[in-house]
């Protein structure tokens, strides 16, 4: 290999650092800080709430938030955004420790933690496609490597945090996410290069947030495989977000009696996951890609409800979490290839953007619907019935004619900024 091209691969290879040090980061607060909220309230309502808070603006900023990533950059903006969520999440340790936390000062805090975290990720997703560009690697490896950090944190952040809470506390762990965000953002800024940026069209200059937001909208508009995309994540994040901040921390309550085997299982899945991410990103380019996606995710969901309903040890549920960890694994790079051929280089923070925000707009409501659901009618009934509603989400990609121009490869002439 060329030192040329060595050069041109450290910026994703930064990137990637950054992205899977304050994932590792989250994915450990992912579960610290519903955990904390419980033994606080002992309340999986209030659980749900502070869930909400956090994840609702991180939804609308992803949507809304694309024009003013174009005009701030896509580097500038992931830097500061990433330092202000290291501020936001590292204020909650610090006034607990001071006897100045309160639920609405939490739900507070969560919400900036969440837009700040909404925005770096479209910020982030849209300099991936400029630096595979740069590098030379074919979209589905670039979203694969870029997944799978993120599996390789989840993997490691959730048994840690498990682990973490009983030997330091939660809001121990929620000081650990916040230290993680601030070496991103020194990452991003010292060694992303800012020309991975896509480069402004020279038509919209001039162009109000309206119409800029307008021309993406009309974009997705026109593409009903994107917008089949958006519509199906949509869902099983919502039933996602049920099952990982409720009804996993619920089970381990109630069942475990302690949040170490909810770690275990989370990092079953996590291995299942970078196992699976890293066989597809070798194998996607020569793939079915619809194929793969479609039976990824049957595996992926409703299982893992099932066993959930059912088991009262660590072990089944852990097997089946390892299993559909290995299917989801499969999903992402397919997804990112998709979209990053799809979408204009220069569209891509407004559409990529707005369709993130679909697609994760069901997440603030999960826990919300979590926590009712288990409040209402018990932790058994409540799974099965979400599980039941994944698995017909998941028949999809196999019914509706949309679903094979995910078999298109398309090729996009790079865009990147000078």
């Amino acid at each position: 290999m060329s030192s040329s091209m060595r050069g041109a691969r450290g910026g994703i290879v930064a990137l990637l650092a950054a992205n899977g040090i304050s994932t590792l980061g989250t994915r450990m607060s992912a579960l610290a800080l519903p955990w904390f909220v419980l033994v606080l309230t002992g309340s999986p309502g209030m659980t749900g709430l502070v869930i909400f808070a956090e994840m609702a603006p991180y939804v609308v900023v992803q949507g809304l938030g694309g024009p003013f990533i174009d005009r701030l950059g896509a580097w500038r903006t992931a830097l500061i955004a990433e330092l202000l969520a290291g501020l936001a999440m590292g204020s909650i340790p610090l006034l607990h420790e001071a006897g100045l936390l309160s639920m609405p000062t939490l739900c507070v805090i969560s919400i900036v933690a969440g837009a700040a975290q909404g925005v770096s990720a479209t910020a982030q997703h849209v300099l991936v496609p400029g630096l595979s560009d740069r590098a030379g690697l074919a979209y589905e490896r670039a979203a694969g490597l870029y997944d799978g950090i993120n599996r390789l944190a989840t993997m490691i952040g959730v048994p840690a945090a498990g682990v973490l809470i009983v030997v330091m506390s939660s809001p121990g762990v929620i000081a650990l996410d916040a230290i993680s965000f601030g070496i991103s953002g020194l990452l991003v800024g010292l060694a992303v290069p800012r020309s991975a940026e896509p480069a402004q069209a020279p038509d919209e200059d001039g162009s109000s947030y309206v119409e800029r937001l307008a021309t993406a909208v009309r974009y997705l508009a026109g593409d009903r495989l994107l917008q089949g995309i958006a519509a199906m994540v949509l869902i099983t994040n919502l039933l996602d977000a049920a099952y990982f901040s409720v009804f996993m921390p619920v089970w381990g309550q109630e069942v475990l009696g302690s949040p170490i085997g909810v770690g275990i299982v989370g990092g079953a899945f996590g291995v299942g996951a970078v196992s699976g991410n890293a066989l597809l990103t070798w194998l996607a380019p020569r793939l079915p890609r619809r194929i793969v996606y479609g039976v990824g995710f049957l595996v992926a969901g409703w299982p893992r409800f099932a066993i959930l309903a059912v088991a009262g040890s660590v072990p089944p549920v852990a097997l089946v979490a390892f299993v559909a960890g290995f299917g989801v694994g499969s999903i992402n790079p397919i997804l990112g290839a998709v979209e990053y051929e799809r979408v204009p280089r220069h569209l891509q923070a407004r559409v990529l953007g707005i369709v993130g925000a679909l697609a994760w707009a069901g997440i603030p409501f999960g826990g919300l619907l979590g926590g009712l659901a288990v409040e209402a009618f018990g932790l058994a009934a409540a799974v099965l019935a979400l599980g039941g509603i994944y698995l017909v989400t998941t028949l999809a990609p196999f019914v509706f004619p949309a679903w094979r121009q995910m078999d298109e490869r398309r090729v996009v002439a790079p865009a990147v900024a000078t």
